[in-house]
């Protein structure tokens, strides 16, 4: 129970973060201004996560093409849930939303199996009963 408030308290805190205007508060009473207002900074987090998980992921690639050597562990410590690098008031170009992005390369070369056996064993789930 503590753990799933963390999570959800963390969320809240990365939601407020990136949203605009009025420090999250809803200053609309329609029940249906508020769903959106709620969506749309939901949908707003989210893109932030997975623009983050995509800059680490081509990171990681740039290290490993220079003879980098990274580890499942060294990946464990790294978050896409970052909100430090935003500038929620900054000059953003929308002259760009029409271009279509290239695609993202899904494969990152490393090899998870031996931290996922770690947490299977940790769990008790390696082992027959």
């Amino acid at each position: 129970m503590k753990s799933s408030c963390r999570i959800s308290t963390r969320t809240s805190g990365r939601a407020r973060r990136v949203g605009f205007g009025n420090q999250g508060v809803l200053a609309d009473n329609d029940p249906i201004e508020q769903e959106k207002a709620m969506k749309f900074n939901a949908l707003l987090t989210n893109a932030v996560i997975f623009h983050n998980a995509l800059d680490i992921a081509e990171i990681v690639r740039q290290l490993l093409e220079e003879g980098w050597e990274i580890s499942p562990e060294d990946l464990a410590h790294i978050s896409p849930y970052l909100t430090e690098h935003i500038k929620r008031f900054g000059e953003y170009s929308t002259h760009e939303l029409g271009i279509q992005p290239e695609a993202y390369e899904t494969k990152l070369d490393v090899d998870f199996t031996q931290l996922r056996d770690q947490d299977l064993r940790a769990e008790g789930f390696g082992t027959a009963a």
